[in-house]
């Protein structure tokens, strides 16, 4: 049994049958939820239509669920090292379940804003205990990378099939809504399991229990600030693609044009299944910096180059982009000993939203004031530039090493017990 910091202790875990069923419930759950945060896209075109919304007014259906996940993630992400995973995380799925099938009665904007930040709060509560539980069954800092690289592999899985479905639904003449209903009865499948898989669970034997206190304290470490800016910068990149290329690619013709997002998607999808592999064999840090180098190039031959360029290399900036999230978010929580990953993992959920909420805003409404999405890819290559910058840096330097050194002896001797 180790013995973590301040005290916490964690023991091994022997049923592998039930950890590979633990597994398998979170990659669904990622997929589940994406199938809807990633459908915005193909989403906003149509509520502009049916609302008749201008650009920056059609973003709040992006910002109203990452603006519930991200106060969601701040204030209550340390439910999971006080109240255990399991609880959180079924707590969470549940109301995102009730939430999905109201949009089914829903019938103006503002309903389904307000539904859709309810359903960012119940994402940011059972995703910050899903992500808590992925350091709980890794051994080691490395084998945590990997395991969240091939989770949020799963989670573009759900970013093709969501757009996908909705697609068909649009074609066959269905309303938007029903995709979140479909989510929803996935969702109460995934509740109906969880209840039933034993969770691995680290006991904590600290003096102090963890609170929104500590949470707010964490902030000032200088490595969750650190790797929260890391995010900040890099969803506000990724968010221009996914949010706003559709919009941006309107009236090109041809196959790329067509299929754009189900290409970023993909691409994004499968680098992330490749990169929980390469993680294991090379420096994350080299990565991270040729990959957002790469990222930089395409979004500034598409600014040159114009929607001619941008239909080709938008999509393909997927491939670079698909392990930098996962692998800064798995490097920050790892910065941390694991009683505290629910706390951290909020802290870094709430960048990563508030990045989703206010990129996405601010090239609407550069958009709107200069004319034309095209102005607001240009300030997304500012933000991709400010990430290779800080990605360079942290090659060059690697700050962190020390520290998740120190992490990979004292908490990664054993993985988590099963209760």
């Amino acid at each position: 049994m180790a013995i973590g910091h301040h005290g916490t202790m964690i023991a091994p875990i022997h049923a592998t049958r039930n950890l590979a069923a633990i597994k398998a419930l979170t990659f669904v759950m990622f997929m589940m939820f994406a199938m809807t945060t990633d459908s915005v896209g193909v989403i906003i075109p149509e509520i502009i239509k049916q609302f008749r919304l201008s650009l920056t007014a059609a973003s709040a259906f992006q910002y109203a669920t990452m603006g519930g996940i991200a106060v969601a993630g701040f204030c209550l992400g340390f439910m999971a090292d006080r109240f255990g995973r399991k609880k959180t995380i079924v707590v969470g799925l549940t109301l995102f379940a009730a939430d999905a099938y109201l949009f089914v009665f829903g019938s103006s904007f503002a309903f389904f804003v307000g539904l859709l930040a309810v359903s960012g709060v119940s994402i940011g509560v059972f995703k910050t205990g899903a992500l808590a539980l992925i350091g709980d069954i890794s051994r080691s800092t490395t084998e945590h990378t990997t395991i969240m690289n091939a989770v949020e592999g799963f989670f573009g899985l759900g970013s093709i099939i969501g757009p996908a479905l909705l697609a068909k639904l649009l074609l066959s003449g269905v309303d938007w809504k029903w995709l979140y209903a479909i989510a929803g009865t996935m969702c109460l499948l995934l509740v109906l399991l969880a209840l039933i898989v034993k969770y691995p669970v680290s006991v904590q034997i600290s003096e102090e229990p963890t609170s929104f206190s500590r949470t707010v304290s964490m902030v000032k470490d200088p490595y969750a600030l650190g790797f929260s800016l890391g995010e900040f910068l890099y969803v506000a990149t990724e968010c221009a693609i996914y949010v706003w290329m559709p919009t941006l690619l309107v009236g090109q013709r041809g196959f790329f044009a067509a299929y754009s997002i189900s290409i970023f998607f993909l691409l994004r999808a499968g680098g992330r299944f490749v990169g929980a592999w390469t993680l294991k064999y090379f420096s994350w840090t080299a990565a991270l910096a040729l990959l957002s180098g790469a990222i930089l190039i395409c979004f500034v031959g598409s600014v040159i180059g114009g929607t001619a360029a941008a239909v080709y290399l938008l999509p393909f900036s997927g491939l670079f982009m698909s392990v930098i999230y996962p692998t800064i978010n798995s490097k920050g929580i790892s910065c941390f000993p694991k009683w505290e990953h629910g706390a951290v993992s909020g802290v870094l959920l709430f960048f990563t939203c508030v990045s989703a909420a206010v990129g996405p805003l601010a090239m609407g409404a550069v958009s709107d004031a200069f004319g034309g999405a095209h102005y607001g890819f240009v300030l997304a290559t500012a933000f991709a530039a400010l990430l290779f910058t800080g990605c360079l840096l942290n090659w060059i330097f690697n700050p962190a090493r020390g520290r998740l050194k120190l992490l990979d002896e004292t908490q990664y001797e054993h993985s988590g017990a099963v209760s």
